[in-house]
């Protein structure tokens, strides 16, 4: 489980396909002393189990699922700088909102552009995304916990989101370097997720009248 709240950005310097499987290696952070073998990192937004710890790498095998939610290949990858976060401890102020790392969609960078110091970022994202988002709500990009300041229904079924980032939110992720047409990961709110899935099962409600038997 994660907070949504960038540690650090890192390289990928390494991407190779093996046997179904897509190995990385990233720089490791400093402040990423205590990493170790089978840890949980979100790497931009993606939950990835840590499978190599080297003194400057962190290796991670990207399976057949993640590959295709994702879209990534070792193009896309090499080179790439990944938001990463290591997994919240059980006490620790939770800064952004409870994010789990399992991506539910690939959305689209239709606008960003800087805003007098902060930076306009709208996304479009599919029709199957639009009942989890809400103006004011809460989703994650790439991993980063962000509130949702307004949203639009398109009238092929999609959706544009728009939020505005802050400087700080601008130095510590990749967001900064998005541009039109780019790719972002995204992650709904877990809470509506479950909440619309229940609303789904729920049977009607029972019609109550008044009055004995007749």
């Amino acid at each position: 489980m994660f907070s949504g709240i960038v540690e650090a950005q890192a390289l990928v310097f390494s991407a190779v396909q093996m046997s179904g499987l897509l190995r990385i290696r990233v720089q490791r952070p400093e402040a990423f002393d205590d990493v170790k073998a089978g840890d949980s990192i979100a790497g931009d937004g993606v939950c990835l189990t840590v499978d190599a710890v080297g003194i400057d790498f962190l290796g991670f095998a990207l399976g057949a699922e993640t590959l295709q939610v994702t879209g990534w290949t070792d193009d896309f990858l090499i080179g790439r700088s990944l938001n990463l976060e290591r997994s919240v401890r059980l006490g620790d102020r939770v800064h952004g909102h409870l994010v789990t790392g399992h991506v539910d969609a690939i959305g689209r960078v239709e606008v960003s552009r800087d805003d007098g110091g902060s930076r306009l970022l709208e996304i479009r994202a599919q029709a199957a995304v639009a009942p989890y988002v809400w103006r004011k709500g809460s989703w994650a990009l790439n991993g980063v916990s962000l509130t949702i300041n307004d949203v639009r229904d398109q009238a092929d079924g999609s959706v544009i989101i728009g939020h505005c980032l802050i400087p700080e939110t601008l130095l510590r992720t990749n967001l900064s370097g998005l541009e039109a047409g780019a790719s972002v990961t995204i992650e709904v709110d877990a809470a509506a997720r479950a909440y619309l899935r229940q609303l789904a099962l729920s049977p009607p409600p029972v019609a109550v009248t008044k009055g004995g038997p007749p």
